[in-house]
């Protein structure tokens, strides 16, 4: 009990943000969200051209795609310790600086371990801040948290688009790939300088550091809840991005269109990500029913009619996935305080995308022992199932920090 009123009464007395500060605020949460996805979709668009300047193994192809869900993961459950000790905006910066000079040296290497371990550090930057963006959100705007996650969530969306389809062009302008992946750090190194200005009034709270952890949270329902609606949207967009444009191949679609296909998805994101994170929290179960609805038309489209109506069914898979930001908004709203958000944040992402990135691979698998398609569909359709179960409990309004102190007690 007296937990949760330490809680409620650390959560009453944060100050609201002067304007100019909340406009700096503003802008660090637009240009670190544009910034967030780019060293590992960039990479994607000229992964062909990679591994033949690099004379990439298949093993080591495979390992370049997969190193976005190990770090995402790795210095996902890592990041509240840091931040304790270091603070919030503190290692964020850190973050975006060493994400930049990733980016800059991976594009220079003459060698594909070198790109890997250089990839590491261009990875941080994205995978600190999946962590600290929910917990930044609560910490600066915690009566807009919706509205605010839809503002990086939405220019996350862009970020990804503009990098998958624009790594190839910058690319062309110069040295070919090597331009094209090394020009993003541009983009994360004015990231950093919104933040610059805020960095005085960034303190670590030690008392924070005793009473919080996401190992904690094993003992929450809710967390886990939220952990499950975020693995389980997060599998279905794996898939999506990394196996829809060979299924639409497969049938009939020249490898060109169905390359466009997938980034209607992304493209449709966008709008998507700018609506579902600030609807009123009351109508969440009503959007997760309406976005589970849509992925449910597409896949049953893809089973039935997958080249006729590809672009509806791209569509429909765009709008569904609108569940990606509402599941970071909710991690914000299911707790009190920014530190527990953040140890919220690390406890969902750290697990989901580990869980997450088993989709692709058990999509091939099922794929490869049938020789059709029926039983990896399938596995959309569960992890949709899925997903619609727990996001449905999770809209229940409670908090961690109460489950935990009930734990205790």
């Amino acid at each position: 009990m007296a937990r949760q009123q330490q809680l409620l009464s650390g959560s009453a007395a944060a100050r609201p943000e002067p304007l100019s500060q909340t406009w700096l605020l503003l802008a660090a949460l637009v240009l670190t969200g544009l910034s967030m996805r780019t060293a590992v979709t960039s990479v994607g668009a000229v992964l062909d051209d990679l591994e033949s300047a690099l004379h990439v193994s298949s093993g080591a192809a495979g390992l370049i795609t997969t190193l976005p869900v190990i770090c995402f993961a790795a210095m996902g459950s890592l990041t509240p310790r840091l931040s304790h000790r270091f603070g919030a905006q503190r290692l964020l910066v850190a973050s975006l600086l060493l994400m930049t000079l990733g980016l800059v040296l991976r594009a220079v290497v003459g060698s594909i371990w070198a790109f890997l371990l250089l990839s590491v550090l261009a990875l941080s930057g994205g995978a600190i801040s999946n962590v600290l963006m929910p917990s930044l959100v609560k910490r600066h705007f915690r009566d807009h948290i919706g509205r605010m996650t839809a503002v990086y969530t939405t220019a996350l969306a862009v970020g990804l688009t503009a990098s998958a389809g624009l790594t190839v062009p910058i690319g062309r302008l110069g040295d070919g790939w090597r331009l094209g992946l090394g020009a993003w750090a541009l983009l994360s190194a004015v990231a950093v300088l919104p933040w610059l200005p805020t960095l005085r009034r960034d303190r670590p709270d030690p008392a924070a550091e005793r009473g919080m952890s996401a190992n904690r949270l094993v003992h929450s329902r809710t967390a886990w809840l939220l952990m499950v609606f975020f693995a389980s949207q997060s599998l279905q967009a794996y898939i999506a991005f990394g196996w829809f444009a060979k299924f639409l191949h497969a049938h009939g679609l020249s490898s060109d269109r169905a390359g466009w296909m997938v980034a209607l998805i992304a493209a449709v994101s966008i709008p998507v990500s700018m609506v579902v994170p600030a609807v009123e929290p009351k109508r969440h179960r009503v959007v997760i029913a309406g976005l589970s609805a849509c992925s449910l038309a597409a896949y049953v489209g893809l089973a039935v009619a997958p080249a006729g109506g590809a672009w509806a069914w791209m569509v429909l898979t765009g709008i569904g996935g609108g569940t990606f930001p509402m599941s970071l908004a909710m991690i914000g709203l299911r707790a009190r305080t920014a530190e527990t958000t953040a140890a919220l944040s690390a406890f969902v992402q750290a697990i989901g995308y580990i869980v997450a990135g088993t989709g692709p691979l058990l999509f091939g698998v099922f794929y490869g022992a049938t020789g059709a398609w029926a039983l990896s569909l399938g596995l959309l359709f569960i992890a949709l199932a899925i997903s619609f179960g727990s996001g449905w409990l999770a809209c229940r309004t409670t908090y961690v920090d109460d489950e935990l102190a009930e734990f205790v007690a």
